[in-house]
């Protein structure tokens, strides 16, 4: 019984850290843009 639990809270570390990796590390960048009159609701 012990060695399910170890697998689950390592599974569950693991998918911890990757959401969190996914989350700051590998933010995707917009494109810069003015934004002026064009109406593209980014104010």
């Amino acid at each position: 019984m012990d060695d399910i639990q170890d697998i689950l809270a390592f599974t569950t570390l693991a998918l911890a850290i990757a959401f969190l990796v996914r989350k700051f590390l590998l933010k995707k960048r917009k494109p810069a843009k003015n934004c002026g009159s064009d109406g593209c609701g980014c104010h």
